[in-house]
């Protein structure tokens, strides 16, 4: 189902623009090459939170007592008088770009996914299959999850019984059952067909993510236009939204939690990552719609 309405902008003119998350009454992003995490509210009236990091793929999340964790080539955590801090070492579990994060607060843990990706910006080549780290509530780290096809946003369903990563080059989105001890089994396909990068999920269970028939992530596709799409474990497709530009991350948020945040940028292939930096197509976009966020914090 196509909705008539459109999304509108609430930023314009920036950067690279990932990692959407609604926080504390405002939606929060990564902007990437320019290093700053930024939070907006949905009137435009946005200011700088925290330094971010200068590289591309890093995301950002929350500790169950509020402090601000940033991935990247490390785990940093934001204390309250604003310093960055080590929060975990990843680096026994991989020497790899921590990409995604999602904080389980039923159970204090966190995942973070991440891959080899040296030959992200060569010729459009992707990296070779990455993983999905546990750093548990004690700060110990380990690897369980692999063969993750370039890992991107994760989310866990309201029940906290499943966690859900977007596979970006496998155009599909994937379910592991979480354990008791956070170790992650029965993995399954949840829907395919699409092209993942950021995702959210909502009261019922559904994600929004990005159409496939829209953006390829071959890294070669120029088309410029964008979807999102609502889709329930097993593929069904309950909505559809369409911009004029690709979708890299979205949340939900807003006063009731119907607000679709969506951020993204023209895309025009891995090569041309720095001109499109330097062009600043990057937007923020918001649109109402009838389910609310699972995770209203």
């Amino acid at each position: 189902m196509q909705r008539v309405d459109v999304p509108r902008v609430v930023l314009d003119g920036l950067a690279f623009v990932e990692s959407a998350r609604w926080h504390d009454g405002r939606l929060w992003f990564a902007h990437w090459r320019v290093g700053e995490v930024i939070a907006t509210d949905l009137d435009g009236h946005s200011e700088v939170m925290a330094p971010g990091r200068q590289a591309l793929g890093w995301s950002i999340d929350w500790l169950p007592d509020g402090r601000l964790l940033i991935t990247g080539e490390s785990l940093l955590r934001q204390e309250p008088d604003g310093s960055l801090v080590p929060h975990a070492d990843l680096g026994g579990v991989a020497r790899h770009n921590w990409n995604e994060i999602v904080v389980d607060r039923q159970r204090g843990n966190l995942y973070v996914n991440g891959a080899d990706t040296a030959n992200l910006l060569g010729a459009g080549q992707f990296p070779p299959p990455g993983i999905i780290a546990l750093v548990a509530a004690d700060g110990t780290a380990r690897r369980v999850a692999d063969d993750i096809h370039f890992p991107n946003g994760m989310v866990i369903t309201p029940d906290g019984s499943t966690l859900v990563v977007a596979e970006s080059v496998a155009g599909r989105l994937t379910a592991f059952d979480i354990e008791p001890d956070g170790s992650l089994s029965g993995r399954r396909t949840w829907a395919e067909e699409l092209a993942p990068d950021g995702i959210c999920i909502d009261a019922e269970g559904a994600i929004w993510c990005a159409a496939a028939d829209v953006r390829s992530r071959t890294g070669q596709d120029t088309d410029p236009g964008g979807a999102a799409v609502r889709v329930y474990d097993g593929g069904r497709i309950a909505d559809r939204i369409e911009f004029d530009r690709p979708a890299f991350s979205l949340a939900l948020g807003g006063p009731e939690g119907r607000t679709l945040c969506i951020v993204g940028q023209d895309w025009r292939g891995f090569d041309q990552i720095e001109a499109l930096i330097a062009d600043r197509t990057g937007q923020v976009l918001c649109i109402d719609v009838d389910v609310p966020s699972a995770d209203r914090v």
